[in-house]
């Protein structure tokens, strides 16, 4: 038989004692994980107000939070085990303890420095392309978030592969032989993935020759599109109609970049034979003054607009081209606008855009004279004809 005052004894005994305790640790561990959100908030924020805001926190304060998080939870641990009796002491002396507390505390402390000093790098340049980019012409501001990237990536990757070793030699394993068969593996994918190192040398003097930026309108290996990123491997276009096209950058050959420094749309500006071309040229010249005058256009437009001439001579009309000069990647809507005023402008003044159609010249004598046309209208059921003059 069960004794249920000795149970309810016990029970209230171990709640006065054991289950306190217990609640005040989660307790205070919930206390102290909000104390240490409070204080690297106030921290980072601090450290924004000093710097004018030049340093941007926002990607390591949860990283902070999270490693704060963490350690106070395991101490929590520790203590709710040390109440419900188990032997720490004992623990560590078992061949899982001791590993947990030599290699497995490496372990976590190489992943969570590697962590954080990724962050720190993202952080660090950020800032320096962030001041190297300052009062810095758009170009430029594209050409440092490119070079930014192709860092980032770069360091991460070092980063990436000095943890591992470490996570390597604290598991016991040998790295001299492991960096030996490295190198020799290296060199065997040297010779079997040669089109990986073309791309990366080809990507590499892309940067550096500063050919293509993010957000540059590039032809490239018969594709193009606006640069949505560029790396030591690939670059990422997106044209038109929204497709993504990846081309390695060993399949680059020729870049044709449409929005470097600054960006130029031609005319080809065909009227009737009968117009006075004179009188074309000075209304594209007004169209011009007009948009260099408009709050929204004219701020694109560098130059005023360039007059080539009458360029040909077409089957139905002649063609005078003309070209401006805009902001890079602006000269697609500027074009389009002066298309758009240059159609209603020759509306309102009569002026002809032809359409293609043939003009019929049956010749002439010497003389002045020229022969009758001979023209057969055909009437009635097919294959009756009757002549006419």
């Amino acid at each position: 038989m069960f004794d249920i005052n000795s149970i309810f004894r016990e029970a209230g005994a171990w709640v006065i004692n054991d289950g306190l305790r217990i609640v005040m640790i989660i307790v205070g561990a919930a206390i102290a994980i909000k104390i240490a959100r409070f204080l690297v908030e106030n921290v980072m924020q601090r450290l924004e107000r000093c710097q004018e805001g030049k340093i941007k926190t926002e990607k390591l304060k949860p990283l902070l939070y999270n490693i704060a998080r963490v350690v106070v939870v395991l101490l929590a641990l520790v203590f709710l085990l040390d109440i419900l009796g188990v032997d720490w002491a004992a623990l560590m002396r078992t061949p899982v303890g001791v590993w947990l507390v030599g290699s497995g505390l490496k372990i976590l402390l190489v992943v969570a420095v590697t962590t954080l000093l990724m962050k720190v790098v993202a952080l660090v340049l950020e800032q320096v392309f962030t001041r190297l980019g300052r009062n810095q012409d758009e170009e430029m501001i594209k050409r440092s978030e490119t070079l930014k990237a192709v860092v980032r990536n770069f360091l991460n990757v070092v980063l990436i592969a000095v943890a591992l070793m470490m996570i390597l030699e604290s598991l016991g394993l040998d790295i001299g032989p492991i960096l030996a068969s490295a190198g020799v593996l290296g060199l065997a994918v040297g010779f079997g993935a040669q089109q990986l190192v073309r791309d990366v040398i080809n990507g590499f003097f892309i940067l550096m020759d500063d050919q293509i930026r993010v957000g540059d309108v590039v032809s490239i290996a018969g594709q193009g599109g606006l640069v949505e990123s560029v790396n030591l491997r690939l670059t990422k276009l997106r044209d038109l109609a929204g497709n993504v096209h990846y081309v390695r950058n060993g399949e680059i050959t020729v870049v044709t970049n449409m929005t470097k420094d600054y960006s130029r749309y031609v005319f080809d500006v065909g009227i009737a034979y009968r117009e006075n071309v004179d009188e074309v040229i000075a209304v594209l010249k007004q169209i011009d003054e007009e948009m260099r005058r408009d709050e929204v256009f004219g701020k694109d437009i560098l130059e005023p607009l360039e007059i080539l001439g009458l360029d040909r001579f077409d089957d139905s009309a002649v063609v005078v081209k003309v070209r401006t000069k805009t902001k890079p990647i602006r000269q697609w809507a500027v074009g389009r606008e002066f298309n758009r005023r240059m159609k209603q402008r020759f509306d309102d003044l009569g002026i002809e855009i032809p359409f293609p159609h043939m003009t019929l010249y049956m010749g002439q004598d010497k003389d002045g004279s020229a022969p009758a046309m001979n023209v057969r209208q055909v009437q009635g059921e097919a294959g009756t004809t009757s002549p006419s003059a």
